[in-house]
């Protein structure tokens, strides 16, 4: 169980930290965000959902470290990397476990976002998140920023990430306009997070290191996740690969 009882407890839980970072958003966002507080436990809105064609937004969750609650890694030297296993800066430790590739396409009005860049981000497989966890504040693993290629393609070379109390598996990002936006923590195109199939879960849960994740993932499910709840169709990663070379996970972003 993760330490902290108020690990992604959704978008109510999270909505001053969103406001004072989406400011920019204006009235119509701040609309947004507090019907979705109306709706008991539902991080996505309603209205960004119906936006059409859309990945939904999602809340950062407590931990995002993009400088809208404690810590900023965006502004890091070293942050824009591929390979985001071991930390950097003051972070020394390697995160370890299952070999995860996570392979995102953005597209904007159908059309690849070239030069837009992401920002992953999650937990590893104690469950636990560099930069705010306990026994783990002064490391930088699990966190980094890639650009889009030309074809709206950003890479990522990690692990696949633990089941912790009261959340379904996930991966948390955020897409900006450009590299030089994402650098500067600035304003973000889009907050969502990505969901991983349940038989890939459990296979990979049975694998030495992930013990704990195994009675945390019997104990949640997708319908009844404060975030997937609402719907995780246009959320939830297609897997490919096993435990002994590592899986990729694939998920289509259109913002």
């Amino acid at each position: 169980m993760h330490a902290d009882d108020n690990h992604d407890r959704g978008l109510a839980f999270d909505l001053p930290g969103l406001l004072d970072r989406r400011g920019a958003l204006g009235l119509l966002g701040g609309a947004v965000l507090l019907g979705a507080v109306g709706c008991a436990g539902e991080a996505g809105s309603s209205a960004a959902r119906a936006a059409a064609g859309e990945i939904p937004d999602e809340t950062a969750g407590p931990y995002p470290g993009d400088g809208s609650n404690g810590p900023n890694i965006l502004t890091q030297s070293g942050v824009v990397r591929q390979d985001i296993r071991a930390g950097f800066g003051s972070g020394s430790a390697t995160a370890e476990g299952v070999p995860l590739t996570i392979e995102l396409t953005v597209t904007d009005d159908g059309a690849p976002y070239r030069g837009a860049a992401v920002y992953l981000w999650h937990c590893d497989r104690e469950g636990r998140y560099s930069m705010y966890s306990e026994g783990v504040t002064g490391e930088t693993y699990l966190r980094g920023v890639q650009e889009a290629d030309a074809n709206g393609l950003v890479r990522f070379t990690s692990v696949f990430p633990g089941a912790y109390a009261g959340r379904w598996p996930h991966v948390h990002f955020e897409v900006y306009g450009s590299l030089a936006e994402a650098t500067k923590a600035g304003e973000q195109v889009k907050t969502s997070q990505l969901a991983f199939p349940e038989d890939v879960c459990t296979t990979v849960y049975a694998t030495s290191g992930y013990e704990q994740s195994v009675t945390n993932l019997t104990r949640s499910s997708l319908e009844d996740d404060n975030v997937f709840g609402d719907g995780y169709e246009s959320q939830l990663a297609t897997l490919s690969g096993d435990v002994s070379g590592g899986y990729t996970a694939r998920l289509a972003v259109p913002v």
